[in-house]
């Protein structure tokens, strides 16, 4: 008994290791796609690797088949599809014509990204559940990615995509590593029933969503990006604030 008890822990979840898969199958095509020029499809691919994302650990819980092995799996999944993909496709978008200095900056995302995950995992449990210390992976890959979509769908001047990929892939880097506090929307309460109005904004939402996806999604994700630092200076100030009526009191 005890042999098939050992033998059936051994065993994997197939069910949230399935979406782990798909979204590292979708990073994997990103990179591929990049690399034949096919940028619009990479850009795709990541944001699908997202859902996926999404999807796995959502599935996990709600069919209590959380484990080790499957938090590991989404991690190093995460950091093929939210690392190394975005900063390849990038790279060969619009970084490459730069030679050292724009695989330079592509590496320094793709090196935060990874020590972005590694804290993630040092500090499961301990952490504030309602924030993110710095920009999660797939937001910082969805800036990018957002970029790439909006730039190839839209024909937009080589010499501006340059301007703003450069800084962007840097800024979304330095932001995964930051000390920067980001919503994580885990308070929201997505099995309680909600006012009908709700549901009409959601429709709202996506027909505006549709009028334009690559941009409305790069600027989604941009202004997701800039709350972090807005919402920490607006703290700064607060506790400034205070810390002047205590000395005049």
């Amino acid at each position: 008994m005890v042999e098939k008890e050992k033998q059936q822990n051994r065993g994997i979840y197939l069910l949230p290791n399935l979406f782990t898969t798909a979204g590292l199958f979708a990073g994997f095509y990103a990179i591929v796609a990049a690399i034949r020029g096919d940028f619009e499809s990479a850009a795709i691919a990541i944001f699908i690797a997202m859902i996926m994302d999404g999807l796995d650990g959502r599935i996990a819980r709600m069919t209590n088949t959380q484990s080790d092995f499957g938090a590991e799996y989404d991690s190093l999944a995460d950091m093929v599809s939210f690392g190394l993909a975005p900063a390849l496709v990038i790279f060969q978008w619009s970084l490459l014509d730069m030679g050292k200095f724009g695989w330079m900056v592509a590496f320094i995302y793709a090196a935060c990204g990874a020590l972005r995950l590694a804290r993630f995992n040092t500090q499961l449990g301990i952490e504030d559940k309602r924030y993110f210390q710095g920009l999660p992976s797939p937001a910082a890959a969805a800036c990018l990615a957002g970029w790439v979509w909006a730039g190839t769908s839209n024909d937009i001047d080589p010499a501006l995509m340059t301007a703003i990929a450069l800084p962007l892939t840097f800024v979304a880097g330095i932001l995964m590593v930051s000390t920067v506090r980001y919503s994580s929307f885990k308070e929201l309460d997505l099995h309680g029933k909600v006012p009908f109005v709700v549901m009409l904004v959601l429709v709202l939402i996506f027909a505006f969503v549709a009028i334009d996806p690559p941009l409305i999604l790069f600027g989604s994700f941009a202004l997701y990006a800039l709350s972090g630092p807005v919402l920490t200076l607006i703290k700064l100030r607060q506790h400034r604030a205070e810390r002047e009526r205590q000395q005049e009191k």
